[in-house]
Order: C-alpha cells, then sequence, then structure tokens
C-alpha cells in the first residue's frame, strides 16, 4: 500500500514541531534550505549571500558550506558541487510554536515590493492544496527579481504567509523584537485582525504575519544565469554549526 500524500501544511507543521531555537540564547536547531552550486561559481555565490544579507533581503546570515563527498541529512554532495546550507523561514513557525503561539501557516508566494516596502502578493500558492515547496516551484518559473529590489529596492521577491489568533498579538510582538535584536530580519509585514494581509485574506479573529522567503539570495544567484539546485525544508541542523556570511 503507497503512503498518503503528505501536503506542504503538514510537513512544516513537523518542522516546527522540532525546531528548539532560542533566539536569545542563539541555542538549538533550525530549519535549513540545502542548494547545490559549481564549486566554480562559489566565490560568486558567496558575494550574493553577503549582499543579500546587507541588503535585507536574506533572513539570516548563517551559513554553512559543504565541499564535494560531505554529508548532510542522508544526501551526498556531489562531485564539482559546493552544498549551502540557509536557514529556512519555517523556523520562524517553531519560534512562535516554543512560545505557547498556534500557527496556521497559510503559504507562500511572490510579493511585489516598491521602494524597499511590500505592496501585494502578485502569486501564492496555498500549503494545503500542494506537495511540493511553493517558493521552490515559483522561483523555477523565473517570476523573482531579487537582484533588482537588492540594488535598487523594487522588484519581486519570495515570501511566506502564516496567521495566529488575535490574542497572542501582545506575545507575538515581544518574540519578534527578540528576533529583531539577534540580528534576523524574518519578518515582512504583519497585519491587522480580520483584516486581508498583502492581498491574502486571513480567518476571522486572526492576524497574518508574512515572511522573507528563506531561499531570495538563491534566487538571485539563480537570476545570474549561474546553476543552482535548490531542496527547500531539507532538514533540521544545529545553529552551532552554521558560520555568519560576514565572515568569508
Amino acid at each position: 500500500m503507497n503512503p498518503p500524500l503528505k501536503f506542504m501544511n503538514n510537513s512544516i507543521e513537523d518542522y516546527s514541531i522540532q525546531t528548539t531555537y532560542d533566539p536569545a540564547k542563539h541555542e538549538g536547531s533550525i530549519v535549513y534550505n540545502l542548494s547545490l552550486v559549481k564549486t566554480g561559481d562559489l566565490e560568486f555565490a558567496i558575494s550574493v549571500l553577503k549582499d543579500a544579507y546587507r541588503s535585507g533581503i536574506s533572513i539570516s546570515g548563517l551559513v554553512r558550506f559543504l565541499e564535494p563527498g560531505q554529508k548532510i541529512s542522508g544526501f551526498t554532495i556531489p562531485p564539482d558541487c559546493t552544498g549551502i546550507c540557509t536557514m529556512c523561514s519555517i523556523t520562524l513557525d517553531g519560534i512562535l510554536i516554543r512560545h505557547g503561539i498556534p500557527v496556521q501557516p497559510i503559504g507562500g508566494g511572490i510579493v511585489e515590493i516598491v521602494n524597499r516596502t511590500p505592496v501585494r502578493f502578485t502569486h501564492i500558492i496555498l500549503y494545503e492544496h500542494t506537495t511540493i515547496d511553493p517558493l521552490q516551484v515559483l522561483m523555477s518559473q523565473k517570476t523573482t527579481s531579487v537582484m533588482d529590489v537588492m540594488r535598487r529596492g523594487s522588484g519581486n521577491i519570495l515570501a511566506n504567509i502564516r496567521e495566529f489568533h488575535m490574542e497572542a498579538e501582545s506575545l507575538v510582538g515581544q518574540v519578534l523584537d527578540e528576533l529583531s535584536g539577534s540580528g534576523f530580519s524574518i519578518v515582512l509585514d504583519v497585519g491587522m485582525p480580520n483584516v486581508p494581509l498583502l492581498g491574502v485574506p486571513v480567518s476571522p479573529q486572526f492576524i497574518g504575519i508574512a515572511a522573507i522567503g528563506g531561499t531570495n539570495p538563491l534566487a538571485a544567484i539563480r537570476e545570474s544565469d549561474r546553476w543552482i539546485q535548490i531542496q527547500a525544508m531539507k532538514g533540521l541542523i544545529n545553529v552551532s554549526e552554521m558560520d555568519e556570511i560576514r565572515d568569508y
């Protein structure tokens, strides 16, 4: 008997529950994305990752590089390639859950940015209706212009959205302050109770919260016509195994 299909909202919930990261102590596990680039393009990839972090398009400066032959989460880095581990924005859901805030993932999509201000979702794929990461799908369709946002402040970036009950608003605010004080720029926008966020409806008595997609720097590399392969939400990794991109 074949196993049942696993939709993205179920995968997100599984990873969120396993996330143990504490921003105040900078300890615990985060959800990570794994990307492969040609080793000859590594210096270019590092420069894009640095620029993305400086421009606020990358949710975190945490990164880990893996050489050919190294293994992670049962995957072996192939010859002539370098693996790049970066933080996945689903880590935010895990942090909120650890603070006692139930979160309902809604979907992932493309957000239009004008003068460094988020305007609206132009595309969205609901997590409950897909078994594939929406941002991975949309990136493959060449719908992003992350480089334009980094250089000129306007364009299309990857983002996702979830919702929480309005009674948790003050507690969510505390968590987001803690995150921002730890050097993360995960949150794109937070809505009001019962009001659509960036054009996406929320449930009655709920508030939407949009996060920058963790794969934006990788989308910028792809936009530069470099070969890159991305596996979103690859697994969990302890932050002690990660380094800061500014150190490269």
